[in-house]
């Protein structure tokens, strides 16, 4: 397999990761946007699963990056 189809296939699968990880983050951020309209303190869970989430979506945003860049070079 050549570098840039094993690239292309890495930037869908970091792509597709990166939207199922954002549709799991949906439910504790909608939780937590709830407890600020509702003036409560938020589940300590919900707040870790958010942070860990968001965490893991930059992760992969910053390798997307670097997949994109790494394909940019080849194509020069």
């Amino acid at each position: 397999m050549s570098k840039k189809s094993e690239l292309k296939k890495m930037i869908s699968e970091t792509e597709s990761e990166i939207v199922a990880l954002e549709k799991k983050r949906e439910r504790s951020q909608s939780v937590l946007l709830n407890a600020v309209v509702s003036k409560t303190d938020p589940n300590p869970t919900d707040v870790e699963y958010f942070r860990v989430f968001t965490a893991l979506i930059d992760e992969r945003r910053e390798l997307l990056r670097r997949y994109n860049a790494e394909l940019e070079n080849l194509k020069k």
